[in-house]
């Protein structure tokens, strides 16, 4: 170790030391919030000189941010239309475990991203995983780091996978005159793709959380029944009631089947499904809303088609029906429910109990809860009226635009195609991207914002900031100085140098500042051992693509952060081995693919 470069080092890279070692032990003991911790952390290097306003506040306006905010808005575009309904149904068959639902899901991801840009392909994989674990009642915090994982690992198996890629190529051009081809790293990429994919589906039970929501954990006492017609156009006619995905839904059951006046109460998991059929389900309010979102199913009422709004600016709301509602003690239908508050009733739930009775015939009773299909208005109208208690709107409700799918679909491998494949970037890709779901109406404005996670916004850009305080004080500098001295000549230890500073600055920095700044390092280090240097620059490409041990390392990471529910150690359990298992791993292949030979 070179301690005379430590020696040299200002306060203000030593208070950057003392702050991150402060956010580590924070985040890793406590359950302190991520955003909060790394906000407050350039709060004291902003008051203590060490960033400036500008610095500080620069990852706000980071084309990495930026892009993550707007691929929000493509997904919220894919929700909104069930083209993750579509994308479940190609790529993701029904798993019998976790394991199995692991192997099915990250084989396809790694494939479909070592030919495309891995941020795409997560937010393209996001909503459909999401959905694809509530029907298969699977912890979604079990699927979203492997889903991440399984985009990041294919990294480095073609040189189009990731954005670090073409920085070491663009790096390397403008050094030394040539660029790699398209399949440079293919050979050392595959074994750390296969090894890692691996790896997660062995040891998922030990090292990935198990969190489910409250509600599904402890239930709610309201049991709605709620009826769904089979569509005669829809993909379930013909289908069992297990390859259907309705054999197993969270929080529900399916209680009977109505088939052309015959009422089948003991429905098996072999029985195929017929156009027409109406399906009674009890389940909490939100199995309803899940129900709602099943391509081939919807209302078995007729009476939402005939509501003044247009379906798509609608959602579902609960109300509690007072004592001196005008309908007590008459049905639905008798009540003209419709007409008389401009919604409908979609489930009813009383006291728990089930009621054996169609929709339009259930009578009301005072304390009955009623899932209405509404315009959003209603929930201010009747907010005060003393026909309802306790209205609320429900989130994420609205009706799912089957019939624009497809556009949504289309967008997005447009979008895909465009980054990948053409010089115009990741960004402006996103940006028309969202533009078109905006002007097809695949997603309203208001579900554009909403979609935007902004504690994963205020994160990137606060560890964005951070890594400028680490570069500027002379910190990295420092610790790639000290991590080169490591080799003593020897050209190995060297090559494992070069990886193991790179990979450290990546999960700390990130992936783009680590390799600009062991590029150079990595051809002095070749040049004064009078070796080829193509070796090293694969150390630097793998290492900065290859990040897993915690979420600032790859902004795939941050984004499947917030829909996992997870904490920063989470990451850090299963994040270590991998980044080891890479290491070794490519420490085995790149001097087999890249020989360590003299000039």
């Amino acid at each position: 170790m070179d301690f005379g470069v430590w020696a040299d080092l200002g306060w203000e890279a030593w208070l950057t030391l003392g702050t991150i070692c402060v956010i580590f032990g924070t985040l890793i003991l406590t359950e302190a919030s991520t955003d909060i911790v790394l906000l407050g952390a350039i709060v004291v290097l902003t008051v203590a000189g060490v960033l400036s306003p500008k610095e500080a506040l620069a990852g706000f306006a980071s084309e990495g941010i930026v892009t993550i905010a707007v691929l929000y808005v493509v997904v919220a575009g894919l929700e909104a239309t069930g083209g993750n309904t579509i994308i479940t149904e190609k790529f993701l068959s029904r798993p019998k475990s976790v394991t199995g639902a692991l192997t099915k899901m990250m084989f396809p991801v790694t494939i479909v991203s070592a030919f495309m840009n891995n941020t795409p392909v997560v937010a393209m994989f996001l909503p459909a995983v999401n959905d694809w674990a509530k029907q298969n009642r699977i912890a979604v915090s079990k699927l979203m780091i492997p889903l991440s994982y399984a985009a990041v690992l294919s990294g480095t198996v073609t040189m189009i996978s990731t954005a670090t890629n073409l920085l070491v190529n663009g790096m390397l051009l403008n050094a030394k005159g040539h660029s790699m081809h398209m399949f440079e790293l293919t050979w050392v990429g595959v074994p750390i793709m296969i090894a890692g994919v691996l790896f997660v589906v062995a040891f998922n039970k030990w090292l990935l959380p198990d969190r489910r929501p409250a509600m599904e954990q402890f239930g709610d006492t309201r049991q709605y029944s709620a009826e769904m017609l089979v569509d005669a156009a829809g993909p379930l006619v013909g289908r069992t009631i297990e390859e259907a995905g309705l054999r197993q839904l969270p929080n529900t059951f399916l209680a009977e089947i109505e088939r052309e006046g015959e009422i089948i109460p003991s429905v098996g998991p072999e029985m195929k499904l017929h156009a027409g059929d109406r399906l009674v389900f009890v389940g909490v309010v939100g199995a309803v809303v899940d129900l709602q979102k099943i391509r081939g199913l919807h209302p078995a009422t007729d009476q939402i088609f005939k509501l003044d709004s247009p379906r798509e600016r609608r959602c579902l709301i609960e109300a509690v029906v007072s004592p001196r509602c005008p309908i007590i003690g008459m049905t639905i239908r008798a009540g003209q429910f419709r007409s008389l508050y401009n919604a409908v009733v979609i489930a009813v739930a009383r006291s728990g109990e089930r009621i054996n009775k169609k929709i339009g015939d259930i009578v009301v009773q005072p304390g009955d809860t009623l899932l209405l299909e509404a315009h959003p208005s209603f929930a201010e109208n009747q907010r005060n009226s003393h026909h309802f208690y306790l209205v609320s709107r429900i989130e994420g409700s609205s009706p799912v635009k089957y019939d624009r799918a497809y556009i949504a679909l289309g967008i997005l491998l447009v979008m895909i195609c465009v980054a990948s494949f053409t010089s115009l970037g990741m960004l402006k890709a996103a940006m028309l991207a969202a533009g078109a779901m905006l002007l097809t109406r695949c997603c309203t404005g208001t579900q554009a914002r909403q979609s935007i996670e902004w504690k994963v916004i205020l994160t990137v850009a606060a560890a964005f900031a951070l890594g400028s305080a680490v570069e500027n004080s002379g910190l990295a500098a420092a610790i790639a100085q000290s991590v080169t001295t490591l080799s003593g000549g020897n050209p190995m230890i060297s090559l494992a140098a070069i990886y193991g500073g790179t990979l450290l600055l990546t999960e700390l920095i990130s992936h783009s500042a680590a390799v600009s700044l062991f590029f150079p390092i990595a051809l002095g280090t070749a040049n004064r051992l009078g070796i080829d240097y193509m070796p090293f620059v694969a150390a630097v490409t793998v290492a900065g693509s290859l990040g897993f041990a915690t979420p600032l390392g790859y902004q795939t990471h941050m984004m499947v952060y917030s829909p996992g529910g997870y904490r920063f150690k989470d990451f850090l359990r299963i994040g270590i081995p991998m980044d080891i298992i890479c290491w070794i791993i490519a420490m085995i292949t790149i001097p087999m693919v890249l020989p360590l030979v003299p000039r």
